[in-house]
């Protein structure tokens, strides 16, 4: 059965030898994220003394695409499979009385700092920032759940703000504001990553309840408590929940932070969150995730194969497989392995591609007798089959992200497909050689 809880999964790679248990005292300035950094996020950490603490601190859990897949009890080429089934076939998570996160309990006057560490990443980050937190809300009726990933800067006492760039939690917020309402949030830290991938499903595409797509993931469901100060629910294994409430009409200002591209982000006021309690299991592990690493970027990328894997399937049935890597940002550049049937097929995946996510940029489609996982090959691909002046195709002005810099010059992004499959009836002048003999090299030396 795969470990539900952040603690079960740390036993389970350290028992196997793969977790890097880092008994040296570490500062969480800038030092704390300078080793999770070394390993680009990729490598499973726990820091049993962080400098002024008591509590340990996880990171590194969901950066690599073999243990993240380990995590769930998959191999890694059926991630794309699974949470499509996880998103059809979710699994309600279950309401208990109380549980482990409920072991402690802090309301009235607090400061946030002196509970747990609050790291500073980067060089020119305007301060301390929580960026692995699990946000929990619900709509102006309180019966449609939803979780995402939001970084909150810490401001001093028992204050946050709050940088929401999803289209629908900020009209849940206007929603709230007009009225006059704080909306109430809850921030869950010392998950497992299949809480943290199901987070990334966007809400505006599925309307579903992330955490019963973590339970399909799982295969179980995950128990939930009650919050104490707010009518939100959390899951019962959490190491560490902050409760609170997103004020209306109050900003502070916000940034600079490194983010998602490896760039610093704007200066700009966002809403400010007013914590009313923190709740925390016994010897607690804490958890951090290293901003633009690969632990941000992997989950993001995989929920957003699902969604093109799907989209692309619709026009071009013969689709193989997708790649969203994360030298592209995790969300920049795709490639798409199609088994081709008729002229145009490459073309019209990679249409359908950037129909599927404005943030893509450049989409490369190949045929089948290619690893899309391989850089290399691909590369290859684009080397020996295509012809820029018939391949290549260019549509200006279309909508990106507005985290990623050259798009922000001129608020538009250009989008460009790559045709890098070989003419039908050419099939032998783009055979692919090959060695009819295999070896053990080790026979040999």
């Amino acid at each position: 059965m795969n470990p539900v809880t952040m603690r079960g999964l740390l036993d389970d790679w350290e028992n196997r030898g793969l977790l890097y248990r880092v008994k040296r005292e570490v500062d969480p300035r800038y030092e704390l994220g300078a080793i999770i950094n070394a390993k680009n996020g990729a490598q499973p950490f726990l820091f049993e003394k962080i400098k002024g603490y008591q509590s340990s601190l996880a990171a590194g859990l969901g950066g690599d695409r073999e243990l993240l897949a380990d995590s769930i009890g998959i191999s890694p080429s059926d991630f794309v499979p699974k949470i499509i089934d996880s998103i059809v076939n979710p699994i309600k998570t279950t309401l208990k009385e109380t549980g482990p996160v409920h072991e402690n309990v802090v309301t009235g006057k607090f400061d946030l700092l002196d509970l747990f560490p609050i790291p500073t990443f980067h060089a020119d980050d305007s301060g301390a920032y929580y960026v692995s937190g699990i946000l929990v809300v619900k709509d102006l009726s309180g019966r449609k759940r939803y979780t995402s990933i939001r970084r909150m800067q810490y401001l001093g006492g028992n204050r946050t703000n709050i940088l929401i760039t999803s289209p629908e939690l900020q009209e849940q917020y206007a929603q709230f504001e007009k009225l006059g309402e704080p909306m109430e949030v809850a921030v869950m830290f010392g998950v497992v990553p299949a809480v943290v991938l199901s987070s990334q499903i966007s809400t505006h595409l599925y309307h579903t309840d992330k955490l019963d797509v973590a339970g399909a993931l799982l295969g179980q469901s995950l128990d939930v408590v009650k919050c104490k100060t707010i009518d939100l629910e959390v899951l019962s294994d959490a190491e560490i929940v902050l409760e609170g409430r997103m004020l209306p009409h109050e900003r502070e200002m916000e940034g600079p932070f490194g983010e998602l591209a490896g760039y610093y982000g704007f200066r700009s006021p966002q809403p400010v969150v007013e914590f009313s309690a923190v709740t925390f299991r016994d010897n607690a592990i804490n958890q951090t995730i290293f901003p633009s690493s690969y632990e941000e970027r992997l989950p993001m990328a995989l929920v957003r194969e699902a969604t093109l894997f799907s989209t692309v399937r619709q026009v071009v049935p013969s689709i193989k497989a997708v790649h969203i890597p994360m030298g592209g940002v995790a969300r920049y550049h795709a490639v798409i392995q199609i088994e081709k049937k008729t002229e145009g097929d490459g073309k019209q995946a990679a249409l359908a591609a950037f129909a599927s996510d404005k943030d893509l940029k450049h989409v490369v489609v190949v045929n089948d007798d290619v690893d899309i996982f391989d850089s290399e090959d691909v590369e290859w691909a684009v080397a020996t089959r295509v012809q820029a002046d018939n391949d290549v195709f260019i549509v200006p002005g279309g909508k990106g992200s507005p985290l990623e810099s050259s798009h922000n010059l001129r608020g538009v992004t250009a989008k460009m497909g790559i045709d890098a499959t070989y003419p039908l009836g050419q099939e032998e002048m783009f055979k692919r050689t090959s060695v009819p003999f295999e070896i053990n090299l080790e026979d040999y030396l």
